[in-house]
C-alpha cells in the first residue's frame, strides 16, 4: 500500500501535461479491444493498480486495422502483476515484463518506465531497464508519438501525452524527445520508423528521418535475434516491398544487413524478388499465412546461385557445391541476422529440392512426391518459372503430375539423359558383382 501511494504522488507530481479523449471523440469502445487485455486492466485496477492497453494495439485501432497483440502498461511491479494472475510468467532481462495467458491469446504487461535507464553500453543503447516510473514518464520513453496513447477501458478514454492522434491524422512518424539520442538508446527504432511508415502508407517527419543514414553503423551493436525479431516484422507487415524499398534508402544496408544488399545488389535476381515480396504481400492482405522460411528462402536465392556457381567453377561436382553454397550463404546472413535454425534447415530442403525437380524419369518423380517438402519445393519452383528463370514447362509438368494417376504418371516420365543412363549402368554392375571377401567355406 505504501509503495502504491508513493507512486501516485510521484505520478501527480510530475507536470507532464496530458490531452483526455473521450470515446466521443475516438470512437474506440471497450468491446473493441480483446477479451484478455480488457481482462487484465480488470484485473489490476481491482487491485487499486492503474492499467491501460498502450502502443501498437491502440494504434491500429484507431487505424481502423485489427491488432495482432494488445500490451498493457500499469502501474504495478512485474511481481505483482504475476501474484494476481495465476496463468501468467516473468520474462526478460533488459526489461522485465510478464506474459499473461488466456486461451491462446497471451498479453504482454509492462511496468510504467523510468524516464532514464538504469544501464547503457558505451554507445548509449539501453542494455538494463529496470527502474520504474509514473505513467507519465513511461509517455516520454515511448518510441514514437503514435505509439505513445493509452487506453483505459473502464473509462473508454485515450491519454494523448505527445500529440500522437494528431499524427496519426497528418500520417505522420514522429519520434518523442531527440531522435539521435532516441536512437542511441535502440537503434532499432530506426527500422521501426521505416516499419510503421510503410504499413500505414505515413510518411517519416523530417526530424525523425535526418539522423538515421549517419546512426546506421550503431545497428551492428544490437544482437542479431533482436535484429532478425525486427526484420521478420517488416518481412510480414503485407507491406514489404515498399519497407525494404525505404530501408535502402535510408542508408541501411551495405553490411549493416546483409539481406539488404542481396536483395538489392543481384541485377539477375530483381523480378524475382520482386515477386516474391509482392505475392507475400498480396497473401498477407488477403488473410493468408505465410512461411517466413519460404520467404527468406526465395529472398537469399540468387546470392546461393552465386555462390553456387563460383563453388562449381572451383572443381566441386553440382551438389556438393550447392550445399557449400548455402552454408556459406546463410553463414554470412546470422552473423547480423539471427534466423533461427528451423527456418534455415527448412530454406536448405527447398533450395535443395530444386534441382531433383528437374530430374523427371525413373522413379524420382513419385519419390519427391512424398517429400514432406514438396509442396514448398513446388512452390518455389513456380515463383522461379514466373521469373523468367526456370522454364514455364517444368513448373506445368510438375503441376500436371501431381493432378493425375499413377498410369498417367508413368506415361509422362521422361526418358533418361546420358549421364543418368551411365549411372544405372554402373548400379546395376555393381549389385550384379559378387560380395568382395573371402568365400564361404
Amino acid at each position: 500500500m505504501i509503495k502504491k501511494f508513493i507512486r501516485r504522488v510521484f505520478r501527480l507530481g510530475s507536470g507532464a501535461e496530458q490531452r483526455v479523449v473521450t470515446r466521443e471523440q475516438h470512437g474506440i469502445g471497450r468491446d473493441a479491444i480483446s477479451q484478455g487485455s480488457r481482462k487484465v486492466c480488470e484485473g489490476l485496477q481491482a487491485q487499486g493498480y492503474t492499467a491501460y492497453v498502450v502502443g501498437g494495439a491502440v494504434r491500429d485501432l484507431l487505424l481502423g486495422s485489427k491488432p495482432k497483440d494488445y500490451d498493457v502498461a500499469t502501474d504495478a511491479y512485474p511481481e505483482e502483476v504475476h501474484k494476481i494472475f495465476r496463468r501468467s510468467r516473468m520474462i526478460g532481462r533488459r526489461f522485465k515484463l510478464v506474459h499473461v495467458m488466456f486461451g491462446e491469446e497471451t498479453v504482454e504487461v509492462s511496468t510504467f518506465r523510468s524516464r532514464s535507464a538504469s544501464e547503457t553500453d558505451e554507445h548509449g543503447r539501453v542494455v538494463r531497464d529496470n527502474i520504474y516510473g509514473t505513467r507519465e514518464d513511461d509517455a516520454i520513453r515511448r518510441d514514437f508519438t503514435i505509439n505513445a496513447l493509452y487506453y483505459d477501458p473502464a473509462s473508454e478514454t485515450i491519454l494523448d501525452y505527445h500529440n500522437g492522434l494528431r499524427d496519426l491524422q497528418r500520417k505522420s512518424v514522429r519520434i518523442i524527445g531527440d531522435a539521435r539520442a532516441r536512437y542511441r538508446e535502440d537503434p532499432l527504432r530506426m527500422l521501426r520508423a521505416v516499419r510503421f511508415a510503410a504499413k500505414a502508407g505515413f510518411s517519416i517527419d523530417e526530424r525523425t528521418r535526418k539522423p538515421i543514414s549517419e546512426l546506421a553503423p550503431l545497428l551492428g551493436n544490437v544482437p542479431p535475434s533482436r535484429v532478425y525479431e525486427e526484420m521478420q516484422k517488416l518481412l510480414l507487415s503485407g507491406h514489404a516491398a515498399t519497407g525494404l524499398r525505404q530501408l535502402r534508402s535510408e542508408g541501411l544496408h551495405h553490411g549493416l544487413l546483409p539481406l539488404l544488399d542481396v536483395i538489392f545488389e543481384q541485377p539477375m535476381g530483381e523480378r524475382f524478388v520482386r515477386l516474391a515480396l509482392e505475392q507475400t504481400d498480396a497473401r498477407l492482405r488477403a488473410g493468408k499465412s505465410v512461411s517466413p522460411a519460404f520467404l527468406f528462402a526465395a529472398l537469399l536465392w540468387h546470392e546461393v546461385l552465386a555462390a553456387w556457381k563460383k563453388a562449381e567453377q572451383r572443381g566441386l561436382k553440382p551438389i556438393p557445391a550447392l550445399f557449400e553454397a548455402m552454408d556459406t550463404v546463410l553463414d554470412i546472413q546470422t552473423d547480423k541476422l539471427a534466423i533461427p535454425r528451423r527456418f534455415t534447415a527448412v530454406m536448405k530442403e527447398i533450395w535443395a529440392l530444386q534441382p531433383r525437380l528437374e530430374q523427371r524419369s525413373g522413379r524420382r518423380p513419385f519419390a519427391l512426391l512424398a517429400h514432406e517438402r514438396f509442396r514448398a519445393g513446388f512452390d518455389f519452383l513456380v515463383l522461379r518459372s514466373a521469373s523468367g528463370e526456370a522454364p514455364a514447362e517444368l513448373s506445368q509438368w510438375w503441376e500436371k503430375f501431381q493432378q493425375i494417376n499413377e498410369a498417367e504418371r508413368q506415361a509422362m516420365l521422361m526418358a533418361p539423359q546420358p549421364g543418368e543412363q551411365r549411372r544405372r549402368r554402373r548400379r546395376r554392375r555393381k549389385s550384379a558383382s559378387p560380395p568382395s571377401g573371402p568365400a564361404p567355406a
